[in-house]
């Protein structure tokens, strides 16, 4: 008898550590919005973006997940329109995967399953510098060319626009940016073009900050991988950030673990605790 409660409080653990209590359902309904980590979670109250709009389009017109949280899919709506009335000219700005309606697993992507990441391909224009619509996620070189599929041409990496586009997103009052995951060689084009303009110190430092070349992914060469942070509200409602917490982002609430291994840590601490309790209540009936 011994033995099948501990195997009992065993499970508990096990299933206090799985998705499924991290799940919004009936039996959670304090959870919401964007639940768990990118590449571990869920999301509920999802927007889709729209085929089009000022200044972008979308990459696969049919299929595709674009489905974000509200704040996201806001956030590159205006980035986009923002970009083509400061650069008017220029082609849209080509938007990539979100997320699935209901979050999880998508195709494509180790991350991108709780509506807080979004593929944006770069701008280009041709290597005179004429701007073009980009149809193809095109790996840029440290030179900021990289090699078009369709005519086995060069186009050149758009630096001005991009750089506004960054600029943009990390202004945003609907989204604090988390990561823009990019290659070296592209944030190396974008830092040296900031600084040839004398953009304000702070800023560039947040977008050397946040640019970053995957450690354990593709280096990002063809795209702009956007991850927003969890605002303290949505951290109440179960989003889990992971990684770096910036010091200019809003502090989490302080109810919550800033360290997210001592998160983990509590929520064993307390998944034996309620274990062992319920394990005595259960002797004590038997």
């Amino acid at each position: 008898m011994r033995r099948l409660l501990g195997l009992l409080g065993i499970g508990l653990l096990q299933l206090s550590q799985t998705s499924c209590l991290g799940t919004p359902t009936p039996l959670a309904p304090g959870l919401g919005g964007s639940v768990g980590w990118p590449y571990r979670g869920v999301q509920t109250g999802a927007v889709e973006l729209p085929v089009s709009g000022p200044g972008f389009v979308r990459y696969r017109k049919l299929g595709g997940f674009y489905w974000g949280q509200p704040s996201l899919v806001r956030a590159v709506q205006a980035a986009a329109q923002r970009v083509q009335e400061a650069l008017p000219g220029g082609g849209p700005l080509v938007v990539g995967d979100l997320s699935a309606r209901g979050g999880g697993r998508v195709t494509r992507h180790a991350s991108h399953r709780s509506g807080r990441d979004v593929d944006l391909l770069w701008y280009m224009t041709t290597p005179e510098g004429a701007a073009i619509e980009n149809a193809h996620f095109v790996q840029v070189a440290a030179d900021g060319l990289g090699r078009d599929p369709d005519s086995d041409g060069y186009v050149r990496l758009d630096v001005a626009r991009e750089w506004l586009l960054i600029k943009s997103l990390l202004g945003s009052q609907d989204i604090d940016v988390q990561w823009l995951f990019a290659s070296r060689a592209v944030e190396a084009l974008l830092v040296d073009y900031a600084l040839a303009r004398d953009e304000d110190p702070e800023l560039i430092w947040r977008a050397e900050n946040v640019l970053q070349e995957p450690a354990e992914s593709l280096p990002h060469d063809d795209h702009l991988h956007l991850r927003i942070a969890c605002s303290p509200e949505a951290s109440v409602q179960g989003c889990e950030a992971g990684g770096p917490y910036w010091s200019w982002l809003p502090a989490p609430p302080s109810a919550l673990p800033a360290d997210p291994l001592q998160a983990d840590d509590e929520l064993e601490t307390a998944a034996f605790d309620s274990a062992a309790s319920d394990t005595a209540d259960l002797e004590e009936l038997l």
